[in-house]
């Protein structure tokens, strides 16, 4: 009995704690299905749109909050749609919902604060080219 306990412990055990990170997908893996390249995003409210040069897909999350160095949270990672929340020290937050319709079509909705101010962006980013 001893010995059948042992066998557990030091050979099922381990192949058990490191079974579900093997079978996990990557974080935030519908962006790396987007198309890389240039983006335009037309927002709802009929400001100008803003253009992106798009290389991992993670540039949709910080769109008012362009600085590296932010801090991250995933709050919804789905094959489909993802949001994000961020903290960036001494300038500001955000929590970023990309929806993906295909690979060069997302829908975007971004609020927080920017520069003591709050923000607000919805729209449909569509890939327009090369950057």
């Amino acid at each position: 009995m001893i010995n059948a306990v042992k066998w557990a412990v030091l050979v099922v055990a381990p192949v058990l704690a490191a079974w579900p990170a093997a079978a996990q997908a990557p974080e935030l893996a519908m962006l790396d299905t987007l198309e890389r390249g240039a983006w335009t995003l037309r927002l709802r409210s009929g400001d100008t749109p803003i253009q992106l040069c798009v290389r991992t897909g993670r540039e949709f999350i910080q769109i008012r909050h362009r600085q590296a160095g932010c801090a991250r949270f995933v709050v919804q990672d789905e094959p489909g749609e993802v949001t994000v929340q961020y903290t960036c020290r001494g300038s500001g937050y955000g929590r970023t919902t990309i929806r993906r319709e295909g690979s060069g079509l997302v829908q975007i909705s971004s609020q927080g604060i920017q520069g003591g101010k709050p923000f607000l962006i919805d729209g449909e980013a569509r890939h327009t080219g090369n950057c």
